[in-house]
């Protein structure tokens, strides 16, 4: 009888330290507390407690309620911190989402730029170079053509006309007025008088 009533003290002892939903959950915890207790009590009576075993745990109907409500309001408590950490993850992954997109547009038109300039520069290096060599290779015609009249052994006659189809050329621009230098004028009056010769 003295151990039933320890017994039943210490579990109410042991219980009282609890949480409501402990009570539930801890019997390995109650057993070994009781265990100790129980073996502590008894050992003057030469008795030794060696294994106590918690069967069931049935409380006031009033208490088996307010447990009851106490572990609805937990699970709901859990449910709400889930549900809430689960939106401030998606929120962040969206935003950091967001930010990824926009730096990689960013580099993308970065890139896009750097590439256009390339073109762009690469292009007006190939239109010089062009522009270049049209020029060196006239001016290399005209410079073969000087040559070939020089080793054909042209007279002054041959080189004035030259001239003259030279200012020819010149003359056939869009411009309105020409200034005519005077050794032109000179040179004029020499082919007039050099076509005249031959109707003489």
């Amino acid at each position: 009888m003295a151990i039933e009533n320890l017994t039943a003290t210490t579990l109410r002892n042991i219980i009282g330290d609890l949480e409501l939903d402990q009570t539930l959950t801890s019997r390995e915890t109650i057993n070994a507390k009781m265990r100790e207790t129980l073996d502590i009590a008894t050992d003057p009576w030469g008795i030794k407690v060696n294994r106590v075993e918690l069967k069931n745990i049935m409380p006031p109907a009033a208490i088996q309620d307010a447990m009851e409500k106490q572990m609805k309001a937990e699970r709901e408590r859990r449910e709400s911190i889930l549900r809430a950490e689960g939106e401030k993850k998606s929120t962040v992954l969206v935003a950091e989402g967001k930010k990824e997109s926009v730096i990689l547009d960013a580099e993308a038109e970065k890139q896009a730029a750097i590439l256009r300039a390339e073109a762009e520069r690469e292009k007006r290096i190939r239109e010089a170079e062009g522009e270049a060599e049209a020029t060196l290779k006239i001016q290399q015609a005209n410079a073969d053509g000087i040559r070939m009249l020089k080793e054909a052994g042209a007279d002054q006659a041959v080189l004035v006309i030259k001239s003259l189809e030279a200012f020819k050329a010149a003359a056939d621009g869009k411009a309105t007025k020409i200034i005519i230098p005077s050794e032109i004028q000179g040179l004029a009056g020499l082919v007039s008088s050099i076509t005249e010769l031959p109707k003489e």
